[in-house]
């Protein structure tokens, strides 16, 4: 046997060769072993570069300084260095920029990333080419000029999309601070690449008309993609036609209604049934502000009147039992109607045990923490500083038990909440000092669309409550089927939009106004130590922050349409309507005696007595010549009584007329009620008598108990009831 492995000229199979004389086995190139299904079918490679005869030319390499001499030892690496690389306080190298590509490329590529989605984690690369996401695998064939970030076994994730901000919304004349440039901005320093911000239309307004006014506003501000809900003012036949034509024509599927702010958006229960039934139709989804509106404006008033005017005012009169009671109220709306119902802004425990009760009940309703629910808490509205504690006026109130985050964050990890948002809406200490006499002008809203990854990551993630994978739902997944932009938005996967995150849950920062990227002069989480933030935010495939730095350009964010009847949502809808029809029981027609409702008694009911005992009533004197039957008989026959007039005569022979002159009822059919017991004579009455007959069975009618009938053979013959096939028990069974 030869040393180099070969027996007869022949190559020794691996197994046989010595140590290190074995040749090196083929690598098996293109990602042929990733478990990823569909990975690879959208290959981009350089044919031109690859043509036979010719050699493949270099990449061009990037303009830079020229050679001299390296760094010093220990000396941190300049703007211009290649090697790109992010290292954290202590010097821990984050991350790696291998490729000499052009800076400006619109292909991408991530290596060594551990891919995280909600629902597994593994690791592999990623190619991006053209704002989609192309390849994922190991060892890609991509082509040349692609600029490489090595991600050194970093968590790579969903962009974020924040399901809930007010952007430049106008309040009073004023409009706040951050607008779509500026909080966009924000999003994409904190991880997140999508954005879906709330129309607010004028109450005498169009929705139409406000939809286009806020897509003119975020078309040349916004940096990241954007998605649109739309507020209901009011309810009209007119906004009901309007409401079709948002959702078949304009790419909006959510519609938000207020159970508060009462004389100005607040809804009555018939007009939520309403809008409900209308938005289950149209497959769109319900959104609520939930508090007792009606409640709120007494409480308020009451709390001017006792001289407390400061932002305490405000969550003195919107306890959580305000909340917890229009959730419950919307969810049973919500049912009736079989709409699918979306609760903003969960800020109470009492709240969030009231949709996770209902969703294990089977209901198909969602509830969004906040970041200031989820961060903070309502401690700070006695604050001495006010404008510290109106910095922190947001409706439904920060819950002033400090242990409500923690409570809320829980929930948010097992599931019982399903996604974030941040209500970002901020406003400068000037104007809100428009409330500084009355707490009800202080214009509501805090900040929180550049810290809700960090704040979930610290407050629930790092604690042990959630994985990575349920931090990408809460965060992503989630509001992208919710709202039907899965999985192009909310996943990692070929064809998906390339809006990704390197995310690093060892960084630690600071939260301070002082290096926010939002225009507040305050920010509600100052000087909280958050773990976990992003080293590299990747939006429409291109690098918007890398090195701490923020590469933004305005307008280049685009609004995504959201189509109706989402299926995370409405399979389960559909499966409830085929459950819940409603159908008539058959049974036969009802032919017996119906009470005549046009014959009413002339006496009223009489009025209880204010002197005595409170529960002895004294009955009034009666004036017998309003009675409602006749006593005179002049051998006319008796005429056939409607049964309360019957007994109404038998009342008033046993209580009001003398025993002397008393006469004995009798009608032809049934004789009801019983009133004495007592056997009398045939009495002279109006010069005439009462015939044996008559007398004797009156006189066991009136034996008889109350309610029984006498003898057929009594009951005339044109007045007898016919009774429907199958006997009476067809008309008086209960079964």
């Amino acid at each position: 046997m030869a040393a180099g492995g070969r027996r007869g000229g022949e190559e020794l199979p691996v197994y046989l060769a010595r140590p290190g004389t074995a040749a090196v086995p083929r690598q098996k190139r293109g990602g042929l072993f990733c478990s990823v299904e569909g990975a690879f079918e959208s290959k981009t490679l350089d044919f031109g570069a690859l043509r036979v005869g010719q050699r493949r030319a270099p990449p061009p390499a990037r303009p830079g300084p020229e050679p001299g001499p390296g760094p010093e030892p220990g000396s941190a690496p300049g703007p211009d260095s290649d090697a790109g690389e992010l290292r954290a306080a202590a010097g821990e190298e984050r991350l790696q920029d291998l490729a000499p590509a052009d800076d400006t490329s619109d292909r991408l590529l991530i290596k060594g990333g551990r891919i995280v989605n909600d629902d597994q984690s593994f690791y592999a690369d990623i190619y991006m080419e053209d704002g989609l996401i192309k390849q994922i695998g190991d060892n890609l064939i991509v082509p040349g000029g692609v600029k490489t970030i090595e991600a050194n076994g970093k968590m790579v994730i969903p962009g974020g999309i924040d399901v809930h901000t007010r952007l430049q919304m106008p309040y009073k004349g004023m409009t706040a601070v951050d607008d779509f440039f500026q909080g966009t901005k924000a999003a994409l320093a904190g991880g997140t690449t999508m954005i879906m911000d709330h129309v607010v239309p004028d109450p005498e307004s169009s929705l139409v008309e406000a939809l286009e006014r806020w897509r003119e506003r975020a078309d040349g501000k916004a940096c990241c993609d954007y998605a649109l809900h739309v507020d209901i003012p009011r309810w009209s036949d007119r906004i009901r036609q309007e409401l079709h034509t948002m959702v078949q024509e304009k790419g909006v599927n959510s519609f938000m209604v207020y159970m508060a702010y009462k004389d100005l958006y607040q809804m009555s229960n018939t007009e939520l049934y309403e809008i409900f039934s209308c938005l289950a139709e149209l497959g769109a989804i319900a959104q609520v502000h939930a508090e007792n509106g009606d409640i709120i404006a007494q409480e308020q008033t009451r709390m001017l009147e006792m001289g407390i005017t400061g932002p305490e005012g405000h969550v003195l009169s919107r306890p959580e039992e305000l909340e917890a009671e229009a959730v419950f109220r919307a969810i049973t709306i919500a049912s009736q109607t079989n709409c699918p119902l979306y609760v903003t802004k969960v800020m109470s425990k009492s709240a969030a045990d009231l949709i996770s009760q209902a969703r294990k009940k089977g209901n198909v309703v969602f509830g969004e923490p906040i970041t200031a629910s989820l961060g903070t808490d309502g401690t700070h509205y006695w604050s001495k500083n006010w404008a510290k504690a109106a910095a922190f006026v947001v409706s439904p109130p920060l819950s002033p038990d400090p242990t409500t985050p923690d409570y809320i964050n829980s929930l948010l990890a097992s599931g019982d909440l399903q996604v974030s948002g941040s209500a970002h809406c901020t406003f400068s200490t000037a104007q809100k000092a428009i409330g500084k006499d009355n707490f009800t002008a202080i214009p509501e809203g805090t900040n929180g669309i550049e810290e809700r990854m960090s704040v979930i990551w610290d407050k629930a993630v790092a604690t042990g409550k959630m994985d990575e994978n349920q931090f990408v739902a809460v965060t992503s997944t989630n509001a992208a089927k919710i709202f039907n932009l899965y999985p192009r938005k909310g996943r990692i996967a070929v064809g998906s939009d390339s809006d990704l995150v390197i995310w690093d849950p060892d960084a630690v920062k600071i939260v301070t106004a002082k290096t926010h990227q939002s225009a507040a002069e305050y920010n509600i989480f100052e000087g909280m130590e958050l773990r976990g933030a992003p080293l590299v935010v990747i939006c429409q495939g291109k690098i918007m922050l890398e090195d701490g730095n923020l590469h933004v350009t305005q307008g280049t964010g685009r609004f995504l349409p959201s189509s109706p009847f989402p299926d995370y949502v409405y399979k389960r809808i559909k499966a409830r309507r085929k459950m819940a029809e409603m159908h008539a029981v058959p049974r036969g027609m009802y032919d017996g005696p119906v009470f005549d409702l046009t014959t009413t008694p002339k006496g009223g009911t009489p009025a209880g007595s204010t002197r005595g005992s409170p529960t002895r009533q004294t009955p009034p004197v009666r004036n017998l010549h309003q009675s409602g039957f006749s006593l005179s008989g002049h051998g006319q026959s008796w005429p056939s009584t409607p049964l309360h007039l019957a007994v109404e005569a038998r009342r008033t022979v046993a209580t009001e007329v003398p025993v002397q002159h008393r006469t004995l009822l009798l009608q032809h059919g049934s004789v009801h009620g019983g009133v004495s017991t007592v056997t009398f004579k045939p009495l002279l009455l109006s010069g005439s008598f009462l015939e044996s007959e008559r007398e004797q069975v009156a006189v066991d009618s009136l034996r008889r108990p109350f309610g029984t009938q006498i003898d057929e053979g009594v009951r005339s013959a044109s007045k007898r009831i016919v009774a429907p096939p199958g006997g009476r028990s067809n008309i008086t069974s209960l079964s």
